[in-house]
């Protein structure tokens, strides 16, 4: 149901982390085992219900918020976070930290070194790791053999399999899958709960995580999306995550959404469409059916290597330092992101990147450009003299352009900043003796539209012109600007004289008319 190609689906950590944590601060997951597991699948429940609504009433634009910036950073993060997640099975630590932040994860491997990695471990995964990377590489380098780092996991899985069943390395502490229960979990329609004191409880929590889980998922899908250069259709992903959890809580699943590590293995293997979930979903049935014993001598520490080798292409360098040379707030915001996921969590790096980019339009919306303008010799064409050295002044004018819509948000700053120019224009002429400013010129063609708070803005303009002795001139405005300008009297004030299609109209109509 959804547009992404690539995002591979299933249970991830953070909302595994969040939702457990949620859950265990209303009930005892032993002591109250039954109401834990209804308490789960109502929240859900509740979370595919927060994602349909939100997909159904066309709210995706809300991930056009996640900034390509804020992507890449988000990427790098949760690539380095994911990495350490799996030194726990690299490594063979037995106890390690729950948390994703770097210095937990980091405390946690040097705490349990003084207990002894596993060094059988380490060479198992060590060398797989190395295979894969090496695979990867050539795949890379040589479009032929694109199939060699697409079947180099399945490989390393059966390989290490036999190899640890050949010599029982589980003898020597090397972590291996083990058991793994037969079979597909029971319906659980009747175990949600509808009415009662946990309906509530089971709302916020869903509601919560669904959230969480959403913009994680589109997060991803955006990633892969880019990289494959295709577009994706953020209300058909809340929709599609919605219905999958609404049909989830009904089959004892809990919140799933789209995995950063199965969608770059997903992606590094060459999966081209969705059809890459229906597949994967019919190997987990039959593996769960048929084939989990096969499964027992698995070790971690291939499971740790295949998520590393996938995520570690994933740390763009080269885009963090185009953006560096590019735009310094884009930067911020992908290094705030980046910064987030790592120390902190993949939440905070995205809600990190969100602020900054709301920051970021916020200043652009309420600090419009405002550039004076100049004559291009030997043209009658009128452009910024910062970008146009050569322009130049016309004497007697003050010509300034707004690369804006003039709303309530900015409109005061848009008089002010005018009034400023017009105050240095004239105190630089007052002390070169030269001609004083009669008319203001403002080219209005940039100018999309305009609200009550923008035509009361030049309102008091026109007053404070006034009151100087300058003329107000507006040239090439816009036919809705226009149009509310009529409705409001304004042209009336000016005088429709002083409405113009060019600037160089205005200036030939004025230049003759004033005084030397």
């Amino acid at each position: 149901m959804g547009s992404s190609r690539d995002i591979a689906i299933g249970p991830v950590a953070v909302v595994s982390l969040l939702l457990g944590s949620m859950l265990q601060q209303e009930l005892d997951p032993v002591k109250q085992k039954l109401e834990y597991q209804r308490l789960a699948f109502t929240a859900t429940f509740f979370a595919g219900i927060t994602q349909f609504v939100l997909g159904f009433f066309r709210l995706g634009f809300l991930i056009d918020f996640l900034s390509h910036a804020a992507i890449v950073g988000f990427m790098g993060g949760a690539a380095i976070t994911i990495s350490l997640q799996q030194l726990k099975g690299l490594l063979g630590i037995k106890k390690f930290t729950k948390k994703t932040d770097i210095v937990s994860v980091m405390r946690s491997v040097f705490v349990s070194a003084h207990h002894g990695w596993n060094w059988q471990t380490i060479v198992i995964g060590v060398s797989f790791l190395a295979f894969l990377l090496v695979a990867k590489f050539i795949g890379k380098k040589n479009k032929k053999y694109f199939w060699v780092p697409a079947i180099a996991p399945l490989i390393s899985v059966i390989l290490s399999t036999f190899f640890v069943f050949i010599f029982h390395a589980e003898k020597h502490d090397v972590q291996i899958v083990r058991h793994i229960n037969r079979g597909i979990n029971p319906p659980s329609v009747k175990e949600i709960y509808f009415s009662g004191e946990y309906l509530s409880k089971g709302f916020r929590i869903g509601a919560i995580a669904g959230l969480i889980a959403l913009t994680e998922a589109v997060a991803i899908g955006r990633t892969f999306a880019a990289l494959k250069d295709y577009q994706l259709d953020g209300n058909k992903e809340m929709i599609a995550l919605g219905t999958m959890n609404i049909a989830g809580s009904m089959a004892s699943c809990y919140v799933a959404t789209g995995s950063f590590s199965r969608s770059a293995v997903n992606y590094m293997a060459g999966c081209n469409t969705a059809v890459s979930n229906i597949i994967m979903s019919c190997v987990v049935l039959l593996t769960l059916e048929l084939i989990t014993p096969l499964f027992k001598y698995t070790p971690n520490a291939i499971l740790a290597s295949i998520i590393i080798s996938a995520v570690i292409g994933l740390i763009d360098i080269e885009a963090m330092t185009l953006l560096y040379k590019i735009d310094k707030f884009d930067f911020l915001a992908c290094m705030g992101a980046f910064m987030g996921v790592v120390f902190q969590s993949v939440e905070i790096g995205l809600l990190i990147a969100v602020a900054i980019s709301f920051a970021k339009i916020l200043l652009q919306v309420t600090r419009p450009r405002i550039a004076v303008l100049g004559k291009v010799p030997r043209t009658t064409v009128y452009r910024n003299i910062q970008q146009y050295p050569e322009a130049t002044k016309v004497p007697g004018i003050l010509i300034v352009r707004v690369d804006s819509a003039i709303y309530f948000s900015n409109s005061n700053y848009m008089r002010d900043r005018i009034l400023r120019w017009l105050t240095d224009e004239e105190e630089m002429l007052k002390e070169t003796n030269q001609q004083k400013i009669q008319y203001l010129i403002v080219e209005m063609s940039p100018v999309t539209d305009i609200d009550t708070s923008g035509i009361h803005a030049l309102e008091d303009l026109l007053k404070s012109l006034q009151k100087r002795n300058v003329e107000l001139v507006l040239a090439n405005p816009g036919t809705l600007v226009i149009e509310k300008l009529h409705a409001s009297g304004f042209p009336d004030r000016i005088g429709e004289d002083k409405i113009f299609l060019t600037v160089a109209d205005a200036v030939m109509t004025f230049a003759p008319k004033m005084e030397p």
